[in-house]
């Protein structure tokens, strides 16, 4: 057993000393037997055997104690880390050769109680056959791992488990032996004092406080500035809903377009008058009026930039005249071509709007049909589950019917079990109300006592306070004596009395307001010439307006001609006219019948009355559409100019 407890002890502790991302096994090997020399032939053939298995197979092993650790040896010492290596190597590799008899030998030679642990654990048949077998498949053909493997540690199962036995048997002899041997020491009782017993600590008065004043009313109102930012959100909020809902109403006459004249005119009648905080403006405004006897302000930025616009465009206009003079051409026939086309494409444009709204409009019926249809089969479905709502009442009624006598005859036995009890728990109150009273009256005695002694106490603490106060209320002289005048004399460069400081600081603050006097001049100065510039600058702008207009007006007088064609009549549109009023007149035929049927429906819904008030606005805004176009084209024209 020695011979070969020895061998396994060379064999952990160069097993200890292999680094596998440093060391190579051969070269390893090499250096282990280079070091073995000395042994036997025999034991050096043993160890190297061992020490190279252990190498080769070092990933199978690895995954058994690397778990051992984790579930069984969370108790054992990773120094024993190579034991347990080479224990796994020689169960799993060499039992068949070394024999059961040699390999308890080896196993005894060991420590007992570690061996008997590793054991267990390794030889248990559901690791074997369960996580055993799949992680060493990862490495190995899971065919070759059954057949090499797992089936004759199977096999030698039972006789390893009689070595388990063997050595619990031993383990538990030793620790007997170590028991019996030892003294048994005898425990003395410590000679302590009996403690005294606690004494009832005297409760602490409860001081008397003064009477607080009331919380006053004006906490819990919100201040007048605010409640009146409250009114004036809730006005503004009022107001903005109530025009939301006026254009939900009429959101497509927005769309329609409308002459410039009209559209302000109806601005400024129906302008909201919301409260707007004043504002400072560092710039004059001007204010121009338009033939409408519109008014419109411009800052200083949009005067300016309007002059340069009409600047440059007496330049440009210049320029052409300088172009025509040299012999350029004219673009008129271009220009009337580009008119044309343009018309050509907005009649083109209108058609197909017309087209797209005729297509909403006949989904629009389609969908009301659908819409009808549906409402017959869901009063049809309605009337169904009415039906089968009223079978099932009928049966929970008869099941609740029944439940209630049970649970009438359930409460009858309960009430009878309770009358008992109730004897008892009031014998038992009684018993507990008369110790509570014996122990409120000691209570109120010691309380009574502890008062006493509290004013007694309070007394002498207000005699201490006012002798105290009495001290303190000698009089004393404070402060010190200061002359303004008088230069403290640090040694200082430029030290000086607070009175000749005061008086520089006011001949200081005398220059600085005569400064920024100069400065407040020169910067009226400045706008006021800024402002004389501005208003030339507005003159010559009225001028510009006034003869671009004349020059606007000559030419429209001249081009004048017969007003607009009417809207074409495309054939699309006529066959969605024909079957929009096919949809409709089936509608009201429905409408009819439905009415007819149900008279409680004789009445149209609102959402109804909504969608034919939105489709009639829609028919009209498009009217109004086309005259507004055969109208706004010159118009544009002249704007455009």
């Amino acid at each position: 057993m020695a011979y070969y407890g020895k061998c396994i002890e060379v064999v952990i502790e160069q097993l200890s000393k292999f680094r596998p991302e440093k060391d190579s096994p051969e070269q390893f090997l090499e250096a282990v037997s280079l070091i073995l020399q000395t042994l036997s032939p025999l034991k050096r053939a043993f160890i190297l055997e061992v020490l190279s298995g252990c190498l080769e197979y070092q990933k199978l092993l690895k995954i058994v104690v690397d778990a051992f650790y984790v579930r069984d040896g969370q108790f054992c010492l990773w120094a024993d880390y190579s034991l347990f290596q080479v224990i796994c190597y020689l169960a799993t590799f060499q039992l068949e050769e070394l024999g059961f008899q040699l390999f308890c030998e080896i196993v005894k030679s060991q420590p007992l109680d570690k061996m008997r642990k590793f054991l267990g654990f390794f030889f248990n048949p559901l690791h074997l056959c369960s996580w055993i077998k799949d992680e060493w498949s990862l490495v190995y053909e899971t065919t070759y791992v059954k057949e090499t493997w797992i089936d004759p540690l199977m096999r030698w199962q039972p006789e390893v488990q009689e070595l388990i036995n063997d050595l619990e048997a031993v383990s538990a002899n030793q620790a007997h032996l170590v028991k019996t041997k030892a003294k048994v020491t005898e425990p003395r009782e410590f000679k302590l004092t009996a403690p005294r017993p606690r004494a009832i600590p005297v409760p602490k008065p409860v001081p008397i406080m003064a009477k607080p004043r009331p919380i006053p009313q004006s906490t819990y109102q919100l201040p007048k500035e605010q409640q009146l930012l409250e009114m004036t959100k809730r006005y503004n909020r009022w107001k903005a809903e109530e025009l939301l809902l006026k254009a939900n109403l009429e959101e497509l006459r927005c769309a329609m377009p409308r002459s410039r004249g009209e559209s302000l005119k109806q601005g400024s009648k129906k302008k909201l008058k919301f409260r707007v905080p004043p504002r400072i403006h560092r710039t004059p405004k001007l204010t121009f009026y338009r033939p409408n006897n519109v008014p419109v302000k411009l800052n200083a930025a949009a005067i300016l930039r309007e002059g340069a616009l009409y600047q440059r465009q007496v330049e440009k206009e210049l320029q052409r005249v300088d172009k025509l003079v040299d012999g350029a051409g004219d673009f008129s026939e271009f220009l009337e071509w580009q008119k044309k086309m343009q018309a050509k494409d907005r009649e083109e444009q209108l058609a197909t709007e017309e087209y797209r709204r005729l297509q909403g409009k006949l989904s629009h019926e389609e969908a009301i049909l659908a819409r009808q249809n549906l409402v017959q089969e869901n009063k049809q479905k309605a009337e169904q589950k009415k039906e089968e709502t009223a079978e099932l009442m009928q049966q929970y009624a008869e099941r609740r019917l029944q439940e209630e006598k049970s649970l009438k005859e359930l409460v009858e036995q309960v009430m009878e079990a309770q009358k008992n009890v109730k004897v008892a728990q009031m014998k038992l109150l009684k018993g507990r109300q008369q110790a509570a009273q014996e122990m409120m009256e000691e209570s109120r005695e010691l309380l009574q006592r502890s008062a006493q002694e509290a004013k007694e106490q309070q007394r002498q603490r207000c005699a201490l306070i006012s002798q105290l106060r009495a001290m303190e209320t000698r009089p004393t002289r404070k402060g010190k004596l200061v002359d303004l005048t008088q230069i403290p004399g640090y040694g200082l460069e430029g030290e000086m009395s607070i009175v000749e400081l005061r008086e520089r600081l006011a001949l200081l603050k005398e220059t600085q307001q005569r400064v920024q006097e100069e400065k407040r001049d020169q910067i009226i100065q400045g706008k006021r010439t800024r402002s004389q510039e501005l208003q030339n600058t507005v003159e010559r702008i009225s001028l510009c307006r006034a003869a671009m207009g004349r020059a606007a007006a000559l030419r429209w007088e001249e081009k004048k001609g017969p007003a607009a064609a009417q809207g074409s009549q495309d054939e699309r549109v006529l066959e969605l006219r024909r079957q929009i009023a096919e949809k409709a007149a089936e509608r009201q035929r429905q409408e009819a019948a439905l009415r007819v049927s149900a008279p409680r429906a004789a009445r149209p819904k609102p959402r109804a009355q909504l969608e034919a008030q939105h489709w009639l606005e829609l028919e009209r805004s498009r009217e109004r559409r086309m005259r507004a176009v055969q109208r706004e084209g010159p118009a544009r024209r002249l704007e455009a100019a």
